[in-house]
């Protein structure tokens, strides 16, 4: 069921409440990024008395700084999928995110996906039955579910406003990038109930006094081509670190293609950020590595994730080295 089949968001928001049985418990699946966070605790709320219970569930920790404090100053309620129990849930949503987008996603028949990244596979009969709501115009889920919230005539909490309105700031990279005009209508609307300075501590919160170990490693191995710049971290405890380099790269003056790839547990991950404009992110890392693993996003923003056995058997290698990985990525992507 495809949710630009309905005429208007109320009935678009009844379709939604439809799926549910007062006494369903609901797992609200995300890989927790600001907007999936906003996003899914959004959901929560719209889902309060209509399920027996629902909770936000992240298929990783969550590392970034900025996020920390964005769970932990607002008081967002996240659970974990390695805590869990999933045959106590009844239904799943997938917010912020699509199937094959991450191999945990593809593990769980979802009831609803709500997501603004560009459709990156074909609806199966299976699929078809299930609500979709996948709208790849808009800058942030958190935008969508903004307007599911006004459609159920909800004012948000303060702490709830704050968490949509990073959300959007993020995914839009402050309006900076893939924006519409449902996008500024959301911030304006979120933002008079918005705590501003709890915002403000949360979006200064960038990195720890530990990152600068990569920081300095990172301005010693950058390999610049052009208007390129790539840098292999090795292994590194958090994929949040690749994204910190790779945005702090493209402030770099004649620089529109940016990419950070280090080994974090037992997977390559590749993080690209791009002007958008002479270089689609997105596009890219799905062309280069969506078949070895799972690649995807923007034009703007995007991650591709290997799988270390999957990356070594395709090189024809027994073990990784930094020549290896730093060729390979290299040849695709500088």
């Amino acid at each position: 069921m495809d949710a630009r089949h309905f005429k208007s968001k109320k009935a678009r928001l009844e379709a939604l409440y439809n799926l549910f049985s007062s006494d369903d418990k609901v797992a609200i699946v995300i890989d927790p990024d600001p907007d999936a966070l906003g996003a899914a605790w959004a959901l929560k709320r719209i889902l309060w008395r209509h399920v027996a219970s629902s909770s936000i569930v992240a298929i990783r920790q969550i590392k970034r700084l900025n996020n920390i404090s964005m769970v932990k100053l607002l008081k967002i309620p996240v659970t974990y999928y390695d805590d869990i129990d999933i045959d106590e849930f009844s239904k799943f949503v997938l917010v912020d995110g699509q199937p094959d987008h991450n191999d945990i996603f593809k593990s769980i028949n979802f009831t609803t996906i709500i997501d603004h990244h560009p459709l990156t596979h074909q609806n199966n009969d299976e699929e078809n039955k299930i609500f979709i709501d996948i709208r790849p115009n808009y800058g942030s889920t958190s935008t969508i579910m903004t307007e599911y919230l006004k459609a159920a005539q909800i004012k948000p909490s303060k702490s709830l406003a704050t968490a949509l309105l990073y959300g959007i700031k993020t995914d839009t990279r402050n309006f900076e990038r893939h924006t519409i005009e449902e996008d500024i209508k959301a911030f304006l609307n979120l933002y008079p109930l918005a705590n501003h300075s709890v915002l403000t501590k949360i979006e200064i919160s960038d990195i720890s006094l530990e990152d600068l170990v990569f920081f300095e490693e990172a301005l010693k191995r950058k390999k610049v081509h052009k208007n390129k710049i790539l840098v292999y971290l090795g292994k590194v405890n958090s994929a949040d670190i690749l994204v910190i380099i790779s945005e702090f790269f493209l402030k770099i003056y004649d620089i529109s293609w940016s990419i950070a790839a280090g080994i974090v547990d037992e997977s390559l991950i590749i993080i690209a950020r791009s002007d958008g404009y002479r270089k689609n992110a997105g596009k890219t890392l799905t062309r280069y590595f969506g078949s070895l693993g799972t690649a995807g996003g923007h034009a703007a923003m995007a991650r591709a994730e290997i799988p270390l056995n999957t990356l070594l058997n395709y090189l024809g290698k027994s073990r990784a080295n930094r020549r290896t990985l730093e060729k390979f990525l290299s040849k695709y992507l500088l």
